[in-house]
């Protein structure tokens, strides 16, 4: 059997999933890393909490309704309908506030699970792969994967564990239940059975449900595996979103806020810095083998530009004071911007301002 096949489809799948992806992932099509068995295992637990600890009211309930019906039943006429009403009274007073419990346990795992309420109706449409699955990828996921090594190994271990914990538990008790029988009659050898069975059960449960966060941490791995992008996806994706307004403001405002952080050596490498001269400073480089016109490279307001100034001047970098333009190149650009053609006659004079002032440098 050539194993290639099995992975063809999944090949290239190299890069991190993006968070568009993840989101659109999550809020179109519901899809989440969760564990379900997580879920059923943390209800599980909580039930046994609740059985334990509701244990000697339900004994007393049970002996209620043992008396109730061998009383009744004696009696020449049975009203049927008394008997089933009484009985479906004694059941959901037995039951109900387990399904409660469970109910309002299992909504809350499952929210915390998916970060939120999700609401989607692809969850709902029937998929035909799902139903004659593909048997390639069936085989490949259960026995050539890490999520089949890994639910292989933890069925294993939950046989183990748990026939440990019932072996144990039941060996250091049975001593005590064989001299309960002798002495204090059936009623005490059933408590003692009762208690020796919550201690199993909330041993047992605890165990899974660490074997339950075990499991959402490989289904998060595996989920984020399956996320992943081919480098054609990552740039088809970038295409798709540069079309999106918010997501074009987002990464223009990230390229300002990383192009703002690099502020000193761009005040270093820049031609001149433009200042009020104590509430503004405007940095500008041009690149002409790039750019028809100046870029500004950084820009700052009161302490912000004197430091400019100072970065400057140990720099050796040209000061120009000019009130107006550097009020105007502030207020109308962005740092990474080409400078407005109606500052292009004022920047020109400035350019031919540090000209002269360098040749003046050279003759000295």
């Amino acid at each position: 059997m050539d194993l290639q096949w099995f992975s063809a489809e999944e090949e290239g799948k190299t890069e991190e999933p993006s968070e568009y992806k993840l989101r659109k992932a999550r809020n179109e099509e519901g899809r989440v890393p969760k564990s379900q068995e997580l879920n059923s295992n943390i209800i599980f637990f909580f039930l046994t909490l609740m059985l334990i600890f509701l244990a000697p009211w339900m004994e007393r309930k049970l002996e209620e309704v043992l008396v109730y019906f061998f009383t009744n039943v004696t009696e020449p006429r049975v009203d049927n309908g008394k008997f089933s009403l009484a009985a479906l009274r004694y059941f959901l007073m037995l039951v109900l506030p387990f399904s409660i419990v469970g109910a309002i346990v299992g909504v809350v795992g499952n929210l915390v699970q998916n970060n939120g309420f999700i609401f989607t109706t692809k969850l709902i449409i029937p998929k035909f792969d799902h139903i004659v699955p593909h048997f390639g990828k069936y085989f490949k996921r259960t026995l050539f994967s890490f999520e089949g090594a890994f639910n292989v190994v933890k069925s294993l271990l939950k046989v183990v564990v748990l026939a440990f914990i019932g072996y144990t538990l039941i060996r250091s008790n049975i001593g005590t239940l064989l001299a309960m029988l002798d002495t204090g009659g059936p009623r005490l050898a059933m408590r003692q059975i009762g208690s020796m069975s919550g201690r199993i059960l909330l041993t047992a449960s605890l165990f899974l449900v660490v074997v339950g966060i075990a499991d959402y941490f490989v289904q998060r791995r595996q989920f984020k595996e399956n996320m992943k992008m081919t480098k054609q996806e990552v740039k088809e994706e970038f295409k798709e979103l540069e079309g999106d307004p918010d997501v074009k403001n987002r990464l223009e405002t990230a390229q300002r806020e990383m192009l703002q952080q690099n502020m000193p050596k761009a005040v270093r490498e820049a031609d001149v810095v433009i200042t009020n001269p104590t509430h503004f400073a405007v940095a500008l480089q041009w690149k002409q083998e790039h750019n028809d016109a100046p870029q500004v490279t950084a820009k700052g307001e009161d302490m912000t530009a004197q430091n400019m100034k100072r970065i400057a001047r140990e720099a050796d970098v040209p000061i120009v004071e000019n009130r107006p333009l550097a009020r105007g190149l502030y207020t109308d650009t962005q740092v990474g911007d080409i400078i407005p053609t109606a500052y292009i006659r004022a920047i020109a004079t400035v350019y031919a301002q540090i000209g002269y002032m360098e040749k003046k440098k050279k003759k000295v």
